[in-house]
């Protein structure tokens, strides 16, 4: 018996697998990645003449429920129409019953690379705020993405961001049930245990990757990543865009609302935000007594 190596297995499976496209405007070019549910292709739009994404059912997975979970996801991107969202252009099914969706695709490297290389402080910071704005808009219309994390967001060639991978998103406030969905890690304690979820389950994940980001952070960032992954949803902020205004707050030099500073604490704050005022000001009393001084000689 002729053993196959493991590369002949990856070969065959990929020949079995590969979409029929026929009858579509699309030519599959390579495939990108590999996930749990569906396998996406950079194809040609021959069409329009451009490069796309596909992502078609995975072969292993494919029943009615995932077809119509692999739609619902097309869906769901469709109705939020954000720059930091990935456009869906088209979907459709295979010969074979298998569900598939045509995107933008995106050049470049996931956040987790991103960080990985030689960035600025606030660089990152601006980054995740990226992330943030895009998290606010899902949730000011009533959807919970579930599996935010840095290998779910894109950095492209010309410094957009892109938050990706819908595949578990919901609308917030439907029944968990027993589905536990999400990267552990990242989930929420009551995502862990497939409770009911809110938009603060995502704000848990972004606490956990500004975390990540951040090495030895000030004491207002770290109350401001303590307040995002609280184990109590009800202490945590609210939405993603409450803990981005905090965020803008805390980059702003202003009071941020997740720590109590003391009156040292906001002398300093004042001093540091106002630096250049405090400056001219202490030059102008040193010129006075300077002055004063030399008067009285």
């Amino acid at each position: 018996m002729t053993r196959l190596s493991n590369d002949m297995v990856a070969h065959l499976r990929d020949l079995t697998e590969a979409p029929d496209l026929g009858g579509t405007r699309y030519a599959i070019v390579r495939e990108i990645a590999r996930g749990g549910m569906g396998v996406i292709y950079e194809a040609d739009d021959r069409e329009l003449q451009r490069r796309v994404a596909l992502k078609v059912l995975a072969l292993e997975v494919s029943s009615p429920q995932a077809q119509a979970r692999i739609l619902e996801e097309a869906r769901t991107i469709a109705r939020l129409d954000h720059p930091g969202i990935v456009p869906v252009h088209d979907a459709g099914a295979l010969p074979d019953g298998r569900a598939w969706y045509a995107m933008k695709l995106v050049q470049g490297v996931t956040l987790r690379e991103y960080a990985s290389r030689d960035h600025s402080m606030a660089d990152l910071l601006r980054i995740f705020l990226r992330v943030c704005e895009t998290a606010a808009f899902a949730h000011a219309h009533g959807f919970i993405h579930r599996d935010i994390k840095p290998d779910n967001v894109m950095i492209g060639s010309f410094g957009e961001v892109f938050v990706m991978d819908w595949g578990v998103a919901r609308p917030a406030g439907m029944t968990g049930g027993a589905e536990i969905a999400g990267t552990h890690g990242y989930m929420s304690p009551e995502q862990e245990r497939g409770e009911d979820v809110d938009a603060s389950a995502d704000v848990y994940a972004l606490g956990v990757m500004l975390e990540a980001m951040t090495a030895r952070p000030a004491r207002p960032l770290r109350a401001i990543i303590a307040m995002a992954r609280n184990p109590e949803r009800s202490q945590r902020y609210k939405d993603a865009g409450a803990l981005a205004a905090d965020l803008v707050r805390f980059l702003d030099g202003e009071r941020v609302g997740a720590y109590r500073e003391g009156m040292i604490g906001a002398l300093t704050r004042l001093i540091s935000k106002h630096r250049a005022l405090v400056g001219l000001v202490a030059a102008y009393l040193v010129m006075r007594a300077i002055i004063l001084l030399w008067g009285r000689v």
